[in-house]
């Protein structure tokens, strides 16, 4: 079932059997901010934490229509192809659970949003956080986060202009085994 999320731009709810066209566009999402590296690990990432109680929406063009190569071989060139779409996906959320470790709540956690570029800057992600901030407020969650790469500006621009705010800083340390 799909709804209008923006005009032009359909959502639809997705299932465990997109796990395909999701590992694509998570190695889309990262390979954008870190070109060199190789992101296979994420195949794993997804056979572990995808399941039907971490949704995932799709982002559609409306009038798609009839126009030659799908999204699948337009966007992902080096990926073998996933079975054709009547209506290739552009944009993409996926959602999980997490615990307030201070409040000891469940609340959603934005795991991926990904905007083809092609498409960028006509809202979708803007509307996107929203659709999912409404479905997290129906479900009675009462916050939701979402990790970002301080080199990713646009997305931390969205954020801010959406009233996130840091509550936490992941700190990383490299370690060598020499010492």
């Amino acid at each position: 079932m799909s709804e209008q999320l923006l005009p032009g731009y359909i959502i639809r709810r997705g299932s465990t059997l997109d796990r395909a066209l999701l590992v694509k566009f998570m190695e889309r999402t990262y390979q954008d901010l870190f070109p060199n590296e190789d992101f296979s690990h994420l195949e794993q990432t997804v056979k572990q934490y995808f399941f039907s109680d971490t949704p995932l929406w799709w982002v559609e063009e409306e009038a798609w229509g009839q126009r030659g190569r799908g999204a699948e071989e337009q966007f992902f060139p080096h990926i073998p192809s996933a079975p054709p779409s009547p209506h290739p996906p552009i944009a993409c959320l996926w959602v999980g659970n997490v615990i307030d470790q201070v409040q000891g709540n469940r609340h959603a956690h934005i795991f991926i949003l990904y905007v083809v570029p092609e498409h960028r800057r006509r809202g979708i992600g803007r509307a996107l956080v929203e659709y999912v901030e409404n479905w997290a407020i129906e479900r009675g969650d009462r916050q939701i986060g979402l990790q970002v790469f301080q080199s990713n500006k646009p997305a931390l621009n969205l954020y801010n202009q959406l009233g996130y705010q840091t509550q936490s800083l992941w700190m990383v340390k490299f370690l060598s085994a020499e010492k």
